[in-house]
C-alpha cells in the first residue's frame, strides 16, 4: 500500500494532517459555541456555520489563481500563517457582545483566505509528483493514502476538542462558554506543527513548489494543449464540479443537522459494550488491528509478517482488557464526539478501498474516477434513507426541544449515527479522494492552481446549501428533511451517470 510512492507524498500528507487536525478540533464544537456564546437560534448558526464553509472552501480558487502566477509551495507558507492569526483571535475569550462577534467574524476570514492558498495548493503539488512517468499509475491510490492522512487529523479532533474543554472547566474553572476558545488554542498549536513539518522535509518536494509559469520561465519543458483539448477538459470537470455540490451539500450535515440530531435526539447515556466506540483509543487499536492484518498478508519478508501479527496480539489483549473493565454505570457523551466516527472509518477502511480497486485494476475491471464519483452519491443517498426509516415516528425538532423539558421526549440509539457516518464514509471514499485525483490528472497545465481551486468552489456552494439542513429543522418531521438529501444525492447520481462517456473521454 505504501510502497513505490514519492517521498514527497508522505511529507505533505504530514503537513496537511496537522492542518486539518486544528481545522476540525474548531469545527467539531463550532455550531454549539455560536449557540451557547452568542445565544443564537440554530437557524442564525447554521447561516454563519455555513457560509464559513463556503469561505474555507470558496477561496481556494483566488489562492489557485495567485499560485499559478506566484507558485503553489509559497502560496501554501503564506497560508499557514495567515490561519494562525485568525485562530489566535478566535482563541481570545471575549464574551458574547458586538466587540466578540466581530472578532470573530475577521478570525474566520483570516482562516478562510488563510485555507485558500493553503489547502488546493497543496494538492496540486502533491498531484505535481506525479507527472514523472515512474509514478503516474499511482496517482489515484496516492490520493486515498493523501485523504486517510487528513483523516487521521481528523479523527482526534473531536475527542481533543471535548477533552481540553473538560480540562478548562475541571481544572481551569472557566465557565462553559469560555471553554470553547481551548478548543480553540489546539487549532494554534497544530499550525505550528504543521509548518515544522513542511519545512523540515522540504528537499522531498521542493521541486514541485513552482507553478507552470514558472518553471516555463526557467526553461523547463511543459506541456501544451490544443484549445479543443483545454476546453474539453475544462467542460469535464465543471461537470464534475456540479455534481460534488450536492455531495458536500449533504455530507457536511454531520457538523449541523447530524450535530443537532445527536444532541437533541439520541440518548446520551451509553452502557456495554458500545461505550468502548466512544473512547477514541480503542479506535486507534482497531486501526492497528486492521493495518495489521493488511501487513501481515502482503508482508514478503518473515519480519514484517511477525511485526504485524504481534501488533495484531497486542492490539486485540489490550482492547480484551479494556471490555473487562466496562464501567457497569456506563457513560455519558456529548453530540460533538459522534464527528470521530467518520475520520476513523476513512483511516481503518482505506486500505480496505486501495485493495478492492487494486485487485480491479489488476483484472481490467476498475472504474474510471468519475463512474467512483456517482456511485458515492447512490452510498450518499443510502446513509440518509437510512437516517429518514430510523426517524419515522419521533417528533419534529421543535415538538422535542418541549418534550425534553417535559419528560425527556424519545431518543434513539447511538448506533443508528454510527451506522449513518459509516454508510456516509463509504460515498466519501468513493468520491473525494478520486475527485480530487481526478482534478490533478485532467487539469490543463497552465490552469492547475484555478482548476483545483475551482473543486473547492463546488465545495463552497455544497457548505453554503447546508444551512438548508438548518432552515428545515423546526416543524418539519425528520424522515422529511432527511429526504431532501435522499432526493438531491439521488439527481446528482443519475445526471453524473448521463454524462458518464463525456466524462471518461475527458482522461483519455
Amino acid at each position: 500500500m505504501f510502497k513505490n510512492q514519492p517521498k514527497g507524498l508522505f511529507a505533505l500528507a504530514l503537513a496537511n494532517t496537522g492542518e486539518r487536525f486544528g481545522y476540525y478540533t474548531m469545527l467539531a464544537v463550532f455550531a454549539l459555541f455560536l449557540r451557547a456564546n452568542f445565544g443564537l437560534e440554530p437557524e442564525a448558526a447554521g447561516q454563519i456555520y455555513a457560509g464559513f464553509l463556503a469561505c474555507v472552501y470558496f477561496l481556494p480558487i483566488v489562492g489557485g489563481i495567485i499560485a499559478d502566477k506566484i507558485g503553489y509551495g509559497r502560496c501554501v507558507t503564506m497560508g499557514i500563517l495567515i490561519m494562525f492569526v485568525g485562530y489566535v483571535c478566535l482563541a481570545i475569550p471575549l464574551g458574547g457582545d458586538g466587540l466578540a462577534m466581530g472578532t470573530m467574524i475577521f478570525a474566520l476570514l483570516l482562516i478562510s483566505f488563510g485555507t485558500g492558498l493553503f489547502k488546493g495548493n497543496l494538492q496540486v503539488m502533491v498531484g505535481n509528483l506525479f507527472n514523472e512517468p515512474q509514478y503516474a499509475d499511482r496517482r489515484d491510490a496516492a490520493f486515498s493514502l493523501f485523504y486517510m492522512a487528513i483523516n487521521i487529523g481528523a479523527m482526534f479532533a473531536p475527542t481533543a476538542a471535548v477533552k481540553i474543554m473538560i480540562w478548562a472547566q475541571d481544572y481551569m474553572g472557566v465557565s462553559v462558554n469560555d471553554s470553547y476558545h481551548f478548543a480553540f488554542m489546539v487549532a494554534c498549536a497544530s499550525l505550528v506543527l504543521s509548518i515544522i513539518i513542511y519545512y523540515a522535509t522540504r528537499p522531498w518536494f521542493k521541486h514541485v513548489e513552482n507553478s507552470v509559469k514558472q518553471a516555463a520561465a526557467s526553461g523547463k519543458a511543459v506541456e501544451e494543449l490544443t484549445p479543443e483539448q483545454t476546453k474539453k477538459r475544462i467542460i469535464a470537470l465543471c461537470l464534475v464540479y456540479a455534481v460534488v455540490i450536492f455531495f458536500w451539500m449533504a455530507f457536511h450535515q454531520n457538523g449541523l443537522t447530524l450535530t443537532f440530531f445527536a444532541n437533541e435526539f439520541v440518548d446520551p447515556c451509553i452502557t456495554g459494550v458500545q461505550t468502548m466506540a466512544f473512547d477514541i483509543m480503542n479506535l486507534v487499536l482497531l486501526v492497528v488491528i486492521v493495518y495489521g492484518l493488511f501487513g501481515l498478508f502482503q508482508s514478503e519478508k518473515t519480519q514484517g509478517k511477525v511485526i504485524s501479527g504481534s501488533a495484531i496480539v497486542a492490539a486485540a489483549a489490550i482492547l480484551l482488557y479494556k471490555y473487562t473493565q466496562i464501567s457497569p454505570e456506563g457513560i455519558s457523551i456529548s453530540a460533538p464526539i459522534f464527528q470521530q466516527f467518520n475520520p476513523f472509518y476513512v483511516v481503518a477502511l482505506t486500505p480496505v478501498s486501495m485493495a478492492i480497486f487494486g485487485a480491479l485494476a489488476r483484472k481490467g475491471k476498475e472504474p474510471s474516477a468519475p463512474r467512483k464519483i456517482a456511485y458515492g452519491m447512490v452510498v450518499a443517498a443510502a446513509a440518509y434513507l437510512l437516517m429518514a426509516i430510523c426517524s419515522i415516528g419521533l417528533a419534529t425538532p421543535n415538538e422535542q426541544e418541549l418534550a425534553r423539558l417535559a419528560d425527556g421526549g424519545d431518543l434513539v440509539n447511538a448506533n443508528v449515527l454510527i451506522a449513518t457516518y459509516l454508510i456516509l464514509t463509504f460515498g466519501e471514499l468513493l468520491l473525494s479522494p478520486m475527485g480530487i485525483s481526478f482534478v490533478t490528472k485532467v487539469a490543463p497545465p497552465k490552469y492547475q492552481g484555478m482548476m483545483m481551486g475551482g473543486w473547492f468552489v463546488a465545495t463552497a456552494i455544497g457548505n453554503y446549501l447546508v444551512s438548508v439542513g438548518s432552515d428545515l429543522w423546526g416543524d418539519i418531521p425528520l424522515w422529511g428533511v432527511w429526504s431532501v438529501f435522499i432526493g438531491v444525492c439521488g439527481i446528482a447520481a443519475i445526471f453524473m451517470f448521463s454524462m458518464m462517456k463525456k466524462l471518461e473521454d475527458a482522461t483519455k
